[in-house]
């Protein structure tokens, strides 16, 4: 924006000039000239060193008969200038600025910048405890926050076993669709590309002792009790739930969770429950396919590359396998599904109010959905070796 002050002198494209008088008590900043972006702009720089000197003044007026045409590049002075002023308590009058100018730091200062808004604000300051503090704070208050967020959860299922939960059947039907039949062919695709995968390394080492025909075991084994489960866990993680994250953010950007809240409806209910319930009962079958296409990937490997026989193929794999291994590997699956579920709700509920929020929110759940498959692999897996299964 710019405007011009009625010309007491002949100021026209002048160069933009600022001096500093001392008045009785007051600090007068005498405007002249054309304030414009340009290279030759003056600074805060010695009015700082004004209010810093000795003794400081008392406050600050202006004075703009001579001013000309200005822009933006005397908002920013003047938005500098009074920043000063309000760190070391001078009071400052804008009456003789012009009435546009008035207005626009009137707009501008109406809100005060957030500290540390500004890149990099702050962070200098920290020292290496500080900051060590402020991250173990943080850390606790998301803590805190994913174990409310779980109880929230636990009691929103529990209303719905009493048959008190409010969510619409459609939702449920459309997010089992979403979660099930919709990513069968991504699914399909990795985990016979696993199989193949798996195949061929244990080939290389079994064909060492000439024992090719126990890369049925191997593949099946590994494919049944936790690799099925862990590809098509990763695989929704990706898709399903940042899909979820996506979804349950962008609502709260959209500000739709709080007119749920309003309207009497808890979001945990309509919105977090039946992804939950549709995961968790997705996971299991698709685990089980998976793990099909995995054995049927090595079953292809072995008998094109191997030249094994279907049929001893086939044996040899029913052999090794058994319903342990299929129930252990379903249990996995059914976890991971509530655990990829959660994340993607947990983070879409913590999701700020902007668009670059979602985005975050959404790799944020891809992550914490990839480790929370990863960490409970683990815990399985431990657990099935020392109850000897």
């Amino acid at each position: 924006m710019s405007g011009k002050r009625g010309a007491l002198k002949d100021y026209s494209a002048a160069r933009p000039l600022l001096r500093l008088d001392r008045a009785g008590d007051a600090l007068v900043l005498s405007l002249a000239g054309d304030w414009r972006l340009s290279p030759d702009l003056p600074s805060a720089v010695e009015v700082e060193k004004a209010l810093a000197g000795s003794p400081p003044p008392a406050r600050v007026v202006f004075d703009a008969a001579g001013l000309g045409q200005w822009d933006s590049a005397l908002l920013t002075l003047l938005v500098d200038v009074i920043g000063a002023c309000l760190q070391r308590k001078i009071p400052v009058e804008k009456e003789g600025l012009p009435e546009g100018v008035q207005r626009l730091l009137d707009l501008a200062l109406a809100v005060p910048e957030k500290t540390g808004a500004r890149k990099g604000e702050g962070a200098a300051k920290l020292s290496l405890l500080a900051g060590v503090g402020d991250k173990t704070e943080a850390a606790s208050r998301s803590l805190l926050g994913i174990v409310a967020f779980l109880g929230e959860v636990a009691v929103s299922f529990a209303g719905m076993l009493r048959g008190k939960a409010r969510f619409r059947m459609s939702d449920l039907w459309l997010i089992i669709q979403e979660s099930g039949s919709q990513a069968l062919p991504i699914v399909s695709l990795i985990s016979l590309l696993v199989g193949l995968i798996l195949t061929f390394v244990g080939s290389i080492q079994l064909k060492v002792f000439g024992a090719q025909i126990y890369v049925a075991d191997l593949v099946g084994v590994a494919t049944v009790r936790a690799m099925g489960a862990i590809m098509a866990g990763i695989i929704m993680a990706g898709r399903t739930g940042a899909s979820f994250a996506a979804q349950i953010g962008t609502m709260q950007v959209n500000e739709e969770i709080d007119a749920l809240k309003t309207s009497g409806i808890n979001p945990i209910d309509f919105l977090v429950l039946p992804r939950v319930v549709a995961m968790a009962l997705m996971m299991p079958l698709l685990t089980l396919y998976a793990d099909l296409m995995g054995i049927l990937g090595g079953l292809f490997v072995a008998v094109t590359g191997l030249h094994l026989d279907i049929m001893q193929y086939y044996n040899e794999t029913r052999r090794a396998l058994s319903l342990t291994n299929l129930w252990i590997g379903l249990f996995s699956g059914f976890t991971f599904g509530i655990l990829i579920s959660l994340a993607g709700c947990l983070k879409g509920i913590e999701c700020g109010r902007s668009a670059s929020a979602v985005g975050d929110a959404t790799r944020s759940a891809v992550v914490m959905g990839i480790v929370s498959i990863i960490v409970a692999t683990a815990v399985i897996t431990v657990v099935c070796n020392v109850l000897g299964i």
